[in-house]
C-alpha cells in the first residue's frame, strides 16, 4: 500500500472548522469515556533554551480504521524569524495492520482545527444555551478559531478581546467586527471577564491571568493554553470557585493543565474529576442550573488527533474515490 501524502493546502481545502468537525471531536470524547480507546500519556519535550516545545500524541480508537501519531512542535520565537510558531505533521496507521496509510503534512493546521472544535464541544455542553457574550484572552490563531467555534454552537452577538499587547487586541477586534457579531478590545482583563457569558483563555501564560474574584454566576470558562507543566492561565482559586470543573483527560490535567496548579496550591483535591466525554455521554451531570460557574480544562488529547485525521481522510476519499 502506497501511503497517501496530503499537504497543508489539500487539508485546508477539505477540512474547515465547521459543525462536522465539532461533531467528530465530540464523538471522539464520548468514545474516550465509553472505553475501547488506547491513549498513552503525552510525550512532551520542553526546550526552554530555544523557547520551544515538542509534543507527541496518539490514540487507538476501536471501530476506526486508522489511528494518528502526531508530532507537534511549538517554537515561540519563530514569528521574529517570519515563521509560524507551530508546525508538525500526522502519520495515520492502519488500525488492523499497522501499515502507514497516510502522511498529513498539515503544519499544525489539523491541530488548530481539532483544538478549536474541542472548545466548541465544551461550550455546547457546559455554557448556557442563551450565552451571547464572549471574552477571549489572546490574539493568536486559536483566539480566532475559538471565536469561530463558539459562534457555531452559541448565539454570540458580542465578544471582547484582551491581550498583553493592547494594539494586537484592537487590531483583531477591528478585523473580526461585523454586523452579526460586534467585537471590541480592552486593556483590562477584569473588564473583559466582567460581562462575558463565556470566557476562553488561549495564551501561553506561565502566570495566572484570570482571577477568581472576576467570575460571576452563570459563566463558562474554557482554558486551553496550559498544555505544558509550566503554564497556567487561571488562578488556582478559580477552580475552587467553580461549581463544576471538567477535564478533557484528568490524568493529563493533573500533570499539565489548570488542575496541576490548583492541586499544588491546595485549592483542588488530587482525585478523580469528571471528563468532557462523560458529560457528553451523560454518565456524569453537566451544568445543572443557569447560575452555575463551569470550567473546562483542555490540554489536548490524542483521541482528538485520531478523530480529525480520519475525518480528513474521509473528506479526501469523498472527493477522490480512487484514493
Amino acid at each position: 500500500m502506497t501511503p497517501l501524502i496530503l499537504s497543508e493546502p489539500d487539508l485546508r481545502a477539505r477540512v474547515p472548522l465547521d459543525l462536522a468537525a465539532i461533531d467528530v471531536v465530540e464523538a471522539a470524547f464520548a468514545q474516550l469515556a465509553g472505553g475501547g480507546v488506547v491513549m498513552p500519556p503525552v510525550l512532551s519535550m520542553h526546550l526552554p533554551q530555544v523557547n520551544g516545545e515538542v509534543d507527541v500524541k496518539t490514540a487507538y480508537v476501536t471501530g476506526i480504521q486508522g489511528f494518528a501519531v502526531k508530532i507537534s512542535p511549538g517554537f515561540f520565537d519563530n514569528p521574529r524569524r517570519g515563521l509560524p510558531s507551530t508546525s508538525g505533521l500526522m502519520v495515520v496507521l492502519d488500525a488492523l495492520t499497522g501499515r502507514v496509510r497516510a502522511v498529513l503534512l498539515d503544519n499544525g493546521y489539523l491541530t488548530d482545527i481539532r483544538t478549536a472544535a474541542a472548545g466548541g464541544v465544551a461550550a455546547r455542553h457546559l455554557a448556557r444555551p442563551d450565552a451571547t457574550r464572549a471574552a477571549i484572552f489572546g490574539t493568536g490563531m486559536q483566539a480566532r478559531l475559538q471565536l469561530q467555534a463558539l459562534r457555531l454552537v452559541r448565539p454570540l452577538t458580542h465578544a471582547v478581546i484582551w491581550a498583553r499587547d493592547p494594539a494586537r487586541a484592537q487590531a483583531l477586534a477591528r478585523a473580526l467586527d461585523g454586523p452579526d457579531c460586534s467585537f471590541t478590545a480592552t486593556a483590562d482583563p477584569a473588564e473583559a471577564a466582567a460581562e462575558a457569558d463565556i470566557i476562553v483563555t488561549t495564551t501561553p501564560a506561565t502566570q495566572p491571568i484570570l482571577q477568581a474574584d472576576w467570575l460571576r454566576p452563570g459563566q463558562h470558562i474554557t482554558a486551553m493554553g496550559s498544555d505544558q507543566p509550566g503554564k497556567a492561565e487561571l488562578h488556582p482559586d478559580c477552580l475552587a470557585r467553580a461549581d463544576l470543573y471538567v477535564a478533557d483527560r484528568t490524568s493529563q490535567t493533573r500533570l499539565m493543565g489548570e488542575l496541576r496548579a490548583a492541586i499544588a496550591a491546595g485549592t483542588m483535591p488530587d482525585g478523580e474529576h469528571p471528563e468532557l466525554g462523560q458529560i457528553i455521554a451523560r454518565t456524569h451531570p453537566g451544568r445543572q442550573s443557569p447560575d452555575q460557574i463551569t470550567i473546562c480544562d483542555l490540554t489536548g488529547t490524542g483521541v482528538q488527533d485520531t478523530a480529525i485525521a480520519t475525518h480528513a481522510l474521509d473528506a479526501f476519499s469523498k472527493d477522490d474515490p480512487n484514493a
